[in-house]
């Protein structure tokens, strides 16, 4: 059944203007959980909101403390196999456009270029007051230099960058601000309750309307934030494709569904498209 499939995707994909949209699915065999899982059902129940970063500065203290060692984490991964077929489909020049809804930069890490980061990126720390941009080891830094004494007990990692600690790991933990104006610092990335900038959103429609195949790696759709992206491609008469294990919000709309691992479909669906490659 998987061989059949495969032989369609590999048809569909073969014509080229291919816009791909992955998920945090893709990212599960570099050791990054993801959000779902195969059945749906989400992993972590109450992820920071936007309003609780900027209302609460215990919360925001608690992220922080969480993230300071979660991020590492992200940092250490490395792109795996996935990640690097979808570099190879790119680089063959059969995708028309690279949407990710992951924060952790492994497409980029993997050879791929010109992708499109629709939630951020952990790398980088914006300040909500000026807007300053810099990069994550900066802060990493200046956290290290905070907490010179501070340890804690990992209890879970999250896909969001962050970990599970107990609340009494917190005590100590100081928070470091903006050096430029003294505002709150954020990772430079779309929290829950937060909306994405307007130009990523129709940049994002715009290689979707361009395309002749929406392929979806990884993400179970179950946020509007990529589930979007299949509503306008079946709208047009876009086929869609999606490759992730279990059930997506956009089976319905599928006119292929595979379901299996990413790192070992992907590198057979580059294999089964070699011919066509060298030519």
């Amino acid at each position: 059944m998987i061989d059949e499939q495969l032989g369609v995707l590999a048809d569909l994909v073969a014509d080229g203007d291919v816009a791909v949209l992955s998920g945090a699915g893709l990212s599960t065999e570099s050791g990054i959980p993801d959000y779902r899982g195969p059945t749906g059902e989400a992993r972590r129940q109450t992820p920071m909101t936007f309003q609780a970063f900027t209302g609460d500065a215990l919360a925001r203290r608690r992220y922080w403390a969480r993230s300071h060692l979660g991020w590492r984490v992200i940092a250490r991964a490395l792109p795996n196999d996935g990640h690097r077929a979808v570099a190879q489909l790119q680089h063959a020049g059969l995708l028309s456009g690279l949407i990710t809804q992951n924060v952790d930069g492994l497409h980029r890490a993997g050879g791929a270029r010109d992708v499109l980061e629709l939630h951020g990126n952990l790398d980088r720390v914006v300040c909500l007051g000026c807007g300053d941009l810099m990069p994550r080891e900066d802060l990493d830094r200046r956290l290290r230099e905070a907490n010179p004494h501070w340890q804690a007990r990992i209890t879970a990692v999250n896909p969001d960058g962050d970990v599970d600690l107990p609340d009494t790991d917190l005590d100590g933990f100081r928070v470091v601000d903006c050096l430029l104006c003294g505002g709150l610092l954020k990772p430079d990335v779309v929290f829950f309750g937060e909306t994405v900038p307007l130009d990523r959103v129709q940049t994002a429609y715009a290689a979707v309307e361009r395309a002749g195949l929406l392929l979806v790696l990884g993400s179970s759709l179950k946020v509007m934030s990529g589930y979007r992206f299949v509503l306008r491609a079946a709208k047009l008469g876009i086929p869609v494709a999606l490759v992730n294990q279990g059930l997506t919000r956009g089976d319905g709309y599928a006119a292929l569904k595979v379901d299996a691992p990413l790192g070992r479909t992907l590198p057979e669906l580059v294999r089964r498209l070699q011919p066509s490659l060298a030519s």
